[in-house]
């Protein structure tokens, strides 16, 4: 097996605070306590798949810091490199969804320490010594001038390094409130420093203010193509597309187009009972990165994708918790117990 140095995540750690099922928010005096935030997710799922990851960060000097660095280290994400700092811990908060209810999200993360930290806090030439690829989201430029601008010196210095950088653009329009302009120059920042990117046709259309002329897989190939003519490092981009029929019963499939390669997709996978959809995205990210870190190819890693992003809808939390084994068991297409 054919494997690379550790994959360096970085972007905030956040406690996310869920109503219990079939409950609206606050609906009784309750609310179920997890780590998350979108790199942070995608740092465990390769971990519990036996990657060496490292989560760079900045958290709050205080108990809730603490026990958030805590939670990284139990799942075997290295979290030496996390610093701390005066300020507050940034919160989200859960409804989840049921039956045609769809679940909703409320962010509560405004001027979080690692929102107001200085860009130029991290030595990007120390962290990236030894790694084999940088992961960064759309999610950090939206939290600030600091974190956009930090996260643009981080990409610009793993790409001096020539550490691959992967990008999921993780739109949330509820972030970007008040800086709507913005958006499109921000993430267009970071797609151009990126090797593999977490794109639909959607986020490609706001970064290049271009909307597309088709529908379906013609649309799919036309804005993939429209990417890698605007963004000359890109080799690949990798999205899953949902239907939902109701809030615990939905259909999966992944697709990956690579530069000059013909497209691929997996077949569809159908998710009834689901238990938690949010972190999907997060998981398909680690999955495929996990593929592409074991060397195994883009079909490959796509399959790894899907089979991540389907296992988390089984678990509760923010972040997937599929061992290598796990996903061999999905891909494999047993369901009996396994003893």
């Amino acid at each position: 097996m054919a494997t690379a140095g550790k994959i360096v995540c970085f972007g905030e750690v956040l406690l996310r605070l869920a109503a219990p099922p079939g409950e609206m928010l606050l609906q009784s005096a309750e609310l179920k306590v997890a780590v998350g935030g979108a790199e942070a997710n995608v740092a465990v799922a390769l971990a519990r798949a036996g990657v060496p990851v490292a989560m760079v960060s900045v958290l709050p000097e205080n108990p809730l810091g603490a026990a958030a660095r805590d939670s990284l280290r139990r799942y075997g994400v290295d979290g030496q490199r996390i610093r701390f700092a005066p300020g507050r811990m940034g919160l989200y908060f859960l409804t989840p969804g049921a039956v045609t209810r769809p679940s909703q999200v409320f962010y509560d993360r405004a001027a979080s320490a690692f929102a107001v930290a200085p860009p130029d806090l991290i030595d990007w030439a120390d962290e990236l010594q030894g790694a084999s690829r940088l992961h960064l989201s759309g999610i950090t430029p939206a939290l600030g001038a600091n974190p956009a601008a930090a996260a643009l010196r981080a990409a610009r210095a793993a790409v001096g390094l020539g550490v691959p950088v992967s990008f999921d653009a993780n739109y949330r329009a509820a972030l970007w409130t008040g800086r709507e302009a913005q958006a499109s120059e921000l993430l267009r920042s970071l797609l151009a420093e990126s090797e593999t990117a977490f794109v639909d046709h959607r986020d490609i259309s706001l970064v290049l203010q271009r909307p597309p002329s088709g529908d379906g897989p013609a649309r799919d190939a036309e804005m993939a193509a429209e990417a890698f003519r605007a963004f000359p490092k890109l080799r690949r981009i990798a999205f899953t597309q949902r239907v939902v029929q109701f809030a615990d019963r939905h259909e999966l499939v992944a697709h990956l187009i690579a530069r000059d390669r013909a497209p691929l997709a997996t077949s569809p996978r159908a998710l009834p009972g689901i238990v938690d959809r949010i972190g999907a995205g997060d998981a398909f990210a680690a999955g495929v990165l996990y593929g592409l870190w074991r060397g195994l190819g883009d079909a490959r890693a796509l399959d790894y994708g899907l089979a991540s992003a389907c296992l988390k809808h089984s678990v509760s939390g923010d972040a997937g918790m599929a061992t290598a084994a796990d996903l061999e068991a999905f891909l494999a297409g047993g369901l009996d117990v396994r003893r």
